[in-house]
């Protein structure tokens, strides 16, 4: 099954993408959040098309105590705007995300290579996407 990560923030939205039979998540690409959301929605719907998608994988980001916040209910917002106005079929399941950023920045940096903010959105995503497939399959 395919399956795609997605790492919801204000300027950036990271993409990553896997097969549940390999389980191994790939950073794709970074969608960038415009004043225009209707131009994101159709970008980000286009990728999901392409790519196949069966299943949606959204970062939810936690506090420290595990519990929601503001920034939770901004991606859950997003994601409903999202599905309404591209008509979604695949199903949405939320992953937490505590901490995917700061690891995904470690995780570039260790390779020695320049790294700009996208990379670090769309590293976020795959390890998103990772944790849920390494727990539901």
């Amino acid at each position: 099954m395919k399956v795609i990560g997605l790492d919801i923030g204000a300027k950036r939205i990271g993409i990553a993408t896997a097969s549940s039979d390999v389980k191994i998540a790939v950073p794709h690409a970074v969608v960038s959040v415009g004043e225009n959301l209707g131009e994101t929605f159709e970008e980000l719907k286009n990728i999901i098309l392409a790519e196949k998608t069966e299943v949606i994988i959204v970062g939810l980001p936690r506090n420290s105590k595990g519990e929601e916040t503001k920034q939770s209910q901004l991606v859950k917002k997003f994601m409903t705007d999202f599905e309404s106005a591209v008509d979604l079929q695949q199903p949405i399941y939320y992953q937490d995300e505590s901490l995917t950023s700061v690891i995904a920045e470690e995780r570039l940096g260790a390779t020695g290579r320049d790294f700009d903010k996208g990379k670090i959105d769309s590293e976020a995503a795959a390890i998103i996407l990772t944790d849920y497939l390494e727990r539901n399959f």
